[in-house]
């Protein structure tokens, strides 16, 4: 049908999950270098990372996806096999067609018919994907990248992330920022024993439970203008021996922050060690910051021309949002660069018969370029 659900379908077929990218940067590399684009691969650990540059100096505005993509559950439950492409209904359904190979194969040919068409383009535009977003860690992806950034000392101006943000319409809603993610495994120590003998045990059940009924009950913030108020979500309690008659000698406990700009993922961990020390309980934690949060404000060069893209092309006025989980933009955006999320409709991502839009799926190659256009034209 067309360039994009050509490369889309290709894409769709391999079996990329974190963090094997299944032959997929190599297929996109090959394709930018014959466009002229220098192409470098990170590689770390089993993650590859693809960053490809055509141009030279600044300003440099990078498009960033991932290649890789979460399992896709049994595949009986699929009504067509989910890394065959398939089309009904003016949707191409399989793993990935929404999040994010459709995007992922639209900056693609947005970029070589960018390059085509201003091949003396000022600065330099970019292509960074990994085969390390969806997993649990994400320390190989574009996390690691970043910090080779730092050090190389690559700077980045603008960030165009291809996730899908869309909610019903393209581009009836771009993220302009993220919630930052902080999660903690709490063992709370205790001394096991047996129930009809609790004073020769400690239940630390028991000895915690005030504790997570303050942190439950804490309004950690009011939020603000760009974010709302910090959520604590407790995720998993674990503890006891399968016995009913034997107090545990440990429990451990998983619980998550989901924050913006109010607060830091510094501030909550003080406050809830304080809480911890309020009540005596005796515990080890530990911490993992996936992300700190991030906004890039209106006003922004890159902010404002996605907005009137999506008006000339789209016809339609952009809702700016920062909620959603979190995307690799929050590693790109400490290098002091602009960032802004706008994909295709987000509704059956990770879903059992994923799928896009094919009227979308050609409208994205011509968003990208213009934005690039705006930008670097």
């Amino acid at each position: 049908m067309s360039h994009v659900f050509d490369l889309t379908c290709e894409l769709i077929r391999r079996r990329s999950l974190t963090p094997e990218d299944a032959g997929c940067m190599a297929l996109i590399a090959a394709r930018l270098e014959r466009m002229g684009f220098r192409c470098g691969h990170l590689h770390y650990g089993d993650v590859s990372n693809l960053w490809a540059t055509h141009g030279q100096g600044g300003p440099v505005l990078v498009f960033l996806g991932h290649v890789d993509v979460v399992p896709s559950g049994p595949e009986t439950d699929w009504v067509s096999p989910p890394f065959e492409p398939t089309v009904r209904d003016g949707k191409l359904y399989g793993r990935g067609a929404a999040d994010m190979k459709s995007g992922v194969a639209a900056m693609v040919v947005a970029l070589e018919q960018f390059v085509a068409a201003h091949p003396g383009h000022r600065g330099t535009v970019a292509l960074l994907l990994t085969s390390d977003e969806e997993g649990p860690t994400n320390l190989d992806g574009v996390r690691r990248v970043a910090q080779h950034f730092r050090d190389t000392g690559q700077r980045v101006d603008w960030c165009v992330v291809g996730e899908p943000s869309s909610k019903a319409r393209l581009g009836d809603l771009i993220r302009v920022g993220r919630r930052g993610s902080l999660s903690f495994k709490l063992t709370v120590h205790g001394v096991q024993g047996h129930v009809a003998y609790p004073d020769q045990a400690r239940n630390p059940i028991h000895a915690v439970a005030p504790a997570l009924a303050e942190l439950v009950a804490m309004r950690w913030d009011d939020g603000n203008e760009d974010f709302p108020p910090t959520t604590f979500q407790i995720s998993n309690i674990h503890a006891g021996t399968g016995a009913l008659n034997v107090i545990p000698g440990s429990a451990v406990i998983d619980a998550n922050f989901r924050f913006g700009t109010a607060s830091t993922s510094a501030s909550l961990r003080e406050r809830t060690d304080a809480i911890l020390k309020k009540h005596g309980v005796e515990s080890a934690i530990e911490w993992n910051l996936s992300g700190e949060s991030f906004h890039s404000p209106g006003g922004g060069k890159l902010r404002e021309a996605v907005i009137g893209v999506c008006r000339d092309l789209l016809g339609i006025e952009p809702e700016p949002g920062t909620g959603g989980g979190t995307s690799d933009g929050r590693f790109i955006a400490p290098l002091g660069s602009e960032v802004v999320e706008i994909g295709p409709v987000n509704a059956t991502i990770h879903k059992v018969d994923e799928c896009v839009a094919l009227t979308d799926l050609e409208k994205l190659p011509a968003l990208y370029q213009a934005i690039a256009e705006r930008l670097l034209a």
